[in-house]
């Protein structure tokens, strides 16, 4: 089967001319045959320039928690909007979020911002000037955002560059960052306790944070082992050490607490973005006052134009309304727990080897292996061609997963029953073809 994607491929084309690659984030361009123009969404659907309809997983890398074009926040934002976007002063729809933050996840103190990259720039800088120092973990195939700081060994890194697992190298993502910096960050694999221990053990008295997605949201939702985060938030607390989750992806996904509540651990400082405001541009940093406070100083810099603008912050208030006061979580993991059953029972059936990661709100699996992933370089013993494979046919036959295994499947509040039974349906089709 072929989709008819003329205008498509014609509306990228003239995107070319003006942006280089034709995309506005290099996560967009997949090839010059499949990456795609969309024209609109609707609920858990969305559509390309020639109309062909896809039941949607990326769910734009996972902001998108209750729909596209969800009625309660598109019209509250609309209404909001009316009277001003930006003051440059603080308005009472900012107050709120923050509000209904602190009440959901445990936080003290929140700073709103408008991107994951941003506020995990600046809870750097804020762990830096409490601990006065200057050097942090973070894990390999983990992403925090697009700063300098954090673009060593990401999921977009060649596993043969990262070094041994017992002496790993900072593998640059990107051309353009000084050398310089990669004295600041140090890489270690995800839930390897013993490395963990020896390298904080014996830095301890450099290091201003560890910095840690608790799933592997950048590398198939592969999840912490037990003791993991227990282990961390135990060295953080023995080194005064700040315990810095990233929960860009998890945050108000896996839990209405997101990672902390799910597993039980409250980390010291946490980033919010994505599903906080169901596609709107809006995300916070929150933390414990003691560490937060060092803002009120004056000598720690944080601020921006647009942190907390009409917008974002409207769409975040009525998005986290939703999520209090409606079974979306229980509702999404319950759809997505018969998702990866029902993949997990017919890549089975085919005699596919496969382990399915993460937890029902955004799961993967990886293809090529048996035994339960810990961390990046069990992921890339993965079969990426394979899983592209499948994914190319899945959308094919409009079941819209990112091509890459690397990002999870995401659910949304209108993935229903009938519509995980028509995707189940069309994976069994699309092993089908990948078999022949």
């Amino acid at each position: 089967m072929s989709r008819n994607l003329t205008q498509t491929h014609a509306w990228f084309q003239k995107s070319k001319q003006f942006t280089p690659m034709g995309v506005n984030s290099n996560f967009r361009y997949w090839d010059e045959e499949t990456t795609m123009i969309i024209s609109r969404g609707a609920g858990p659907y969305i559509w390309d320039m020639d109309d062909n309809r896809y039941i949607d997983y990326r769910l734009g890398f996972g902001p998108v928690i209750l729909g596209h074009g969800y009625a309660p926040v598109v019209e509250g934002v609309a209404e909001a909007i009316k009277n001003g976007t930006v003051f440059a002063w603080t308005t009472p729809m900012e107050i709120a979020v923050a509000e209904r933050i602190i009440r959901m996840t445990g936080v003290e103190k929140v700073r709103l911002g408008n991107t994951g990259t941003e506020v995990t720039m600046h809870a750097l800088r804020i762990a830096r000037a409490y601990t006065g120092r200057e050097r942090f973990i973070k894990f390999e195939g983990q992403y925090h955002g697009m700063h300098d700081y954090v673009l060593f060994s990401t999921a977009s890194s060649p596993v043969g560059a990262l070094g041994s697992p017992h002496s790993p190298v900072n593998s640059p993502t990107t051309s353009g960052i000084p050398h310089g910096i990669s004295q600041y960050v140090i890489n270690l694999p995800f839930n390897n306790l013993e490395r963990l221990e020896e390298v904080v053990s014996a830095r301890w008295h450099e290091l201003a944070a560890i910095m840690v997605e608790p799933i592997m949201g950048n590398a198939a939702g592969v999840m912490p082992q037990p003791g993991w985060l227990e282990k961390l938030r135990e060295l953080c607390d023995r080194y005064g050490i700040v315990l810095l989750f990233d929960e860009v992806k998890t945050g108000f996904r896996v839990a209405r607490g997101g990672a902390q509540e799910y597993f039980g651990i409250q980390a010291d400082l946490v980033t919010y973005a994505k599903a906080m405001g169901n596609g709107f541009p809006i995300a916070a940093i929150g933390g414990k006052a003691k560490v937060m406070d060092i803002l009120e100083s004056g000598g720690v810099a944080h601020g921006g134009t647009y942190t907390g603008n009409g917008a974002g912050a409207a769409a975040a208030n009525i998005t986290l309304d939703i999520l209090e006061r409606e079974p979306v979580i229980e509702s999404i993991f319950a759809q997505g727990q018969k998702l990866m059953d029902g993949i997990h029972d017919i890549l089975t059936r085919a005699g596919i080897p496969h382990f399915v990661t993460g937890v029902p709100s955004m799961f993967s699996y990886i293809l090529g292996v048996e035994e339960e992933p810990k961390n990046f370089r069990d992921y890339c013993a993965g079969d990426d061609a394979l899983y592209e494979e499948l994914a190319m046919e899945l959308i094919e036959r409009g079941v819209m997963p990112d091509c890459d295994g690397r990002e999870p499947w995401f659910m949304c509040y209108q993935h229903d029953d009938g519509i995980v039974a028509q995707t189940l349906s069309v994976f069994e089709d699309a092993v089908k073809a990948v078999k022949q």
